[in-house]
């Protein structure tokens, strides 16, 4: 394997490093067209932005854990490691992140209701785009386990691993 990808640098090369990235970009792509779907209105700073359907994070860490499940094994220390990991990501985004988000959505419905010359009327509306809806996380979930499925049996047929 070495000797047909020796001219690309070995962190680019990572399987796992490029299933996951890859799983991230396609849910962030996404993000654009579930918020049109759910909208009516095109907005490109989904791209980059957190929270919505899929969960970019949930997609990310788990194409690298079933990207290194499929290479490492199931009973590797690495893939046990890389499952707890994504389990804590999960939780976090249905979890804190997004109560936090609804706060955020509280405190800005308060600040709008404030009389004109109260000091905070001038601050600006905190995001509410945090955390995710467990159906989010599913999706990003199984977009992850899918991205990394065919990169993996791409990668096996292209390089032999």
């Amino acid at each position: 394997m070495a000797s047909k990808i020796s001219h690309i640098p070995a962190v680019v090369s990572s399987p796992a490093l490029i299933a996951a990235l890859l799983s991230f970009s396609i849910a962030q792509i996404a993000k654009v067209f579930t918020h049109y779907h759910a909208t009516g209105k095109v907005d490109y700073a989904r791209i980059v932005g957190s929270g919505g359907m899929p969960s970019s994070h949930t997609a990310l860490v788990v194409g690298l854990c079933t990207s290194i499940g499929l290479k490492e094994g199931m009973q590797s220390s690495i893939f046990a490691l890389c499952l707890v990991f994504s389990l804590v990501v999960m939780y976090d985004a249905t979890g804190v992140r997004l109560h936090a988000g609804r706060q955020a959505e509280v405190l800005n419905q308060l600040i709008v209701e404030l009389p004109r010359d109260h000091p905070l009327t001038d601050s600006r509306p905190l995001r509410d785009t945090l955390g995710h809806t467990p159906i989010q996380v599913v999706v990003g979930a199984i977009l992850g386990m899918s991205v990394a499925y065919a990169h993996f049996v791409y990668w096996m047929s292209t390089y032999s691993l």
